[in-house]
């Protein structure tokens, strides 16, 4: 097993203290007498040392303990660290290894339809994807059972709030693991607690692995684009981020790693993005629906298609929160029809695209037993 698969197959506990005792460890004494008395092998081995052996010796370095509390700034200072080394790795998957799709999931609790899930990950072969999970263990510490494919697959995670940018903060999170721990993971998902797959796995994976580019939706402006930008103040965004290239869309996506790896990089546009909003803002302060959107606006948008895989209903949508599928809807039929819909385009729209939905949201938690009682002959039949 690769050493890097060890990093974020750990609890999070565990992963935070190894990150931990690597930084207090201070490499940076003993590279410094390295440097002082033999200079020449120095320089040749920092030239020919590549960023996946770094990338290796930090993975190596971990210790085996959790005897350690942390101190938020040491938090920080970890976090930091794994974003720079996640930036670092390498963005070519393997040409010899089957791309993995990496499923990331960003819950504040459990993951209620984790036995569809576990029925949807029992068809595909374990060398085309991976798990990260996210979990608020504020509000809740859940441990999935050894024989779970969620065993051990909760990374290091922090609370999560809506109108603030903790949740952006997390999906950031989840792209940086899952690039430092496997370098043939090809395609980011995004999922959220609520989420169910509209398809097999082999049909998800032929439709992501075989797409160079991102899926991620960049809604056309208007005056609640205007009123996003301004939620944080005035000029605040600028110059960094100019309004023309704003951008909104769903939170929900799935990037290349090259577009993962241009995430975690990120400082410059974070800087903004991650001040909180002002207080009279806060019911239109949704920093996870515009930060990336923007980003990729600015980066790479002519590399992504401008819409996003999960399906979901804001039809008579309250509070920001989109339509729940109840269990008395589910169906044949309601999965047929999630299937037909077809994603909604931003400007890069030329008629041509016709992708297929993937995902969808949200389904109430109390609908699970009526999901898998037609998961086998409808959903995962294609």
């Amino acid at each position: 097993m690769s050493p890097s698969i060890n990093k974020c197959k750990s609890s999070s506990p565990l992963l935070r203290f190894k990150i931990q005792k690597l930084l207090l460890s201070n490499p940076l004494r003993f590279l410094l007498c390295a440097v002082l008395l033999c200079l020449p092998l120095v320089i040749v081995f920092t030239a020919t040392t590549s960023t996946k052996n770094v990338t290796n010796r930090f993975i190596h370095n971990l210790p085996n303990n959790n005897t350690l509390q942390l101190t938020e700034y040491k938090e920080d200072e970890i976090e930091k660290e794994l974003l720079r080394v996640a930036s670092n790795t390498n963005p070519n998957p393997s040409s010899t290894n089957p791309k993995k799709l990496a499923f990331m999931f960003l819950t504040t609790s459990t993951l209620p339809f984790a036995p569809l899930w576990e029925s949807f990950f029992k068809q595909a072969p374990k060398t085309h994807f991976t798990i990260y999970v996210h979990v608020d263990e504020t509000s809740s510490i859940w441990k999935p059972h050894p024989f779970s494919v969620f065993h051990n697959r909760i990374i290091p995670s922090k609370p999560t709030a809506r109108n603030s940018p903790t949740l952006a903060a997390a999906a950031r999170r989840l792209l940086a693991c899952a690039l430092v721990d496997d370098p043939d993971n090809y395609i980011f998902i995004l999922l959220s607690a609520s989420c169910i797959p509209l398809h097999s796995f082999r049909f998800t994976y032929h439709t992501l692995a075989n797409s160079n580019k991102s899926f991620i939706e960049m809604t056309p402006q208007d005056l609640g684009s205007f009123y996003r930008w301004v939620v944080r103040g005035a000029h605040v965004m600028l110059p960094e981020v100019r309004y023309e290239e704003f951008r909104t869309g769903s939170q929900f996506w799935s990037l290349t790693r090259k577009h993962a790896m241009l995430i975690v990089s990120d400082t410059r546009v974070w800087s903004k993005f991650k001040l909180p909003c002002l207080f009279y803002f806060l019911e239109i302060c949704y920093p996870e629906e515009s930060y990336f959107p923007t980003l990729m606006n600015m980066l790479d948008t002519k590399g992504c298609v401008h819409a996003t895989l999960t399906y979901v209903d804001w039809t008579g949508s309250d509070g920001g929160h989109p339509r729940m599928f109840e269990k008395d809807e589910i169906g044949p039929q309601l999965i047929s029809a999630l299937r037909t819909a077809r994603p909604k385009y931003g400007e890069d729209d030329d008629g041509k695209r016709h992708d297929p939905f993937l995902f969808a949201r949200k389904f109430s938690s109390d609908s699970l037993q009526a999901l898998m009682a037609i998961a086998d002959h409808v959903i995962f039949k294609d």
